[in-house]
């Protein structure tokens, strides 16, 4: 698997990591692109931030969904990004610098998830006359808002009325998302209040303004948690045309297999692709990431020719795990792409039967 936090983990050469990191996270120069050319013209400090972004070729011409992420300054923005697409902790984000350009970085770690996203300064004015929102929104799949639920968030909901209100102008097809971030300080039920008082007051703004056929869906989030990752994981669900066809077919798969839970994840985000139609709890897809985790990590130590350990990939088409939880339940992991890992939870009996019959089952561990 050629990721970022593999690429790290496993100490190849510097210079593979970097080709490897621009192969996963697709960061390119786009000073040839005429949309971005347009958006920061009359305003040069509005333009990408230098070695943020490593910009040095031109995009193939492909056309993908761009991800805006809004909100005031120090709301958490690029602290999302960072933990989310760049593996950082999340204590280390605390020495992050305030973003005052725009930067703009290209994902595409696999065929399902690719999409741009586009961070912007919260102190930057979208609606200056000289600022073209129109282009900006034009080609925009999703815009996220993040409000910091610790603040006052009076004026948030402002900016938040007047980005919304603009953007459905130019584009009525965008996704809204709006991440009531930094909630880890709060209590359960100081949680639900604020998300309830949020969306209370932002669906009361569009209702005066008349525009109640705006559907803003709101989240609780922290980088501290696994909270953003599902949240992140919504978002991009929803840029995903063929999602209707992998949720029916992982349901004709557990339907058929035993299997009571299924996920299809991208490795590298750990943003999960799609599931079926069961619900989703917090603690079945924490247990997800920290299989994804726990399978790098080791495939970084053991997984490696000997020969050349600094070739090939700890992660491939023989990749799979097998954890037994002290439930009888069995979570099971086996790759299905590059960058994509269908991960599973069974009984132990089902596992057995189906997956690892008796002649074939691994010794318990």
């Amino acid at each position: 698997m050629t990721s970022e936090g593999v690429s790290n983990c496993c100490g190849e050469a510097e210079e593979k990591e970097d080709d490897n990191e621009d192969m996963a996270m697709g960061c390119y120069d786009d000073d040839d692109d005429d949309d971005f050319s347009a958006l920061t013209e009359g305003n040069p400090e509005w333009g990408s931030e230098d070695g943020v972004l490593g910009f040095n070729e031109g995009l193939s011409g492909e056309v993908k969904p761009r991800v805006l992420l809004m909100g005031l300054r120090r709301s958490g923005k690029s602290s999302i990004q960072k933990v989310v697409f760049h593996k950082m902790s999340p204590n280390e984000t605390l020495f992050l610098e305030s973003t005052n350009k725009i930067c703009r970085e290209d994902v595409s770690s696999s065929s399902f998830v690719s999409f741009q996203i586009w961070d912007f300064p919260g102190q930057i004015d979208f609606f200056d006359p000289t600022f073209d929102y129109e282009m900006i929104f034009r080609g925009t799949g999703a815009l996220i808002f993040v409000i910091d639920s610790q603040d006052d968030y009076v004026e948030a909901l402002s900016r938040l009325h007047l980005t919304v209100t603009r953007a459905y102008k130019v584009n009525p097809d965008i996704h809204f998302e709006v991440f009531i971030h930094k909630v880890d300080g709060l209590s359960d039920d100081h949680k639900i209040e604020k998300q309830g008082d949020i969306r209370r007051r932002a669906s009361d703004d569009l209702a005066d303004a008349r525009l109640e056929r705006i559907h803003l869906s709101f989240y609780l989030t922290s980088i501290y948690d696994h909270s953003i990752f599902e949240a992140f994981s919504k978002v991009v669900q929803k840029l995903i045309p063929q999602l209707p066809t992998l949720e029916n077919l992982l349901n004709i798969f557990i339907s058929n297999s035993g299997i009571e839970k299924a996920f299809l994840f991208d490795v590298v985000s750990k943003i999960y692709i799609a599931t079926d139609s069961s619900p989703v709890d917090m603690q079945t897809y924490e247990l997800c990431c920290d299989m994804i985790d726990v399978v790098i990590d080791i495939s970084c130590i053991y997984g490696l020719a000997e020969e050349d350990p600094a070739v090939g990939s700890p992660y491939d088409k023989d990749s799979m795990a097998i954890i037994r939880l002290n439930n009888t339940t069995v979570v099971y992991l086996k790759e299905v792409t590059k960058f994509l890992a269908m991960v599973c939870f069974l009984r132990e009996e089902s596992f057995e039967r189906k997956v690892f019959p008796s002649s074939q089952n691994p010794a318990r561990t």
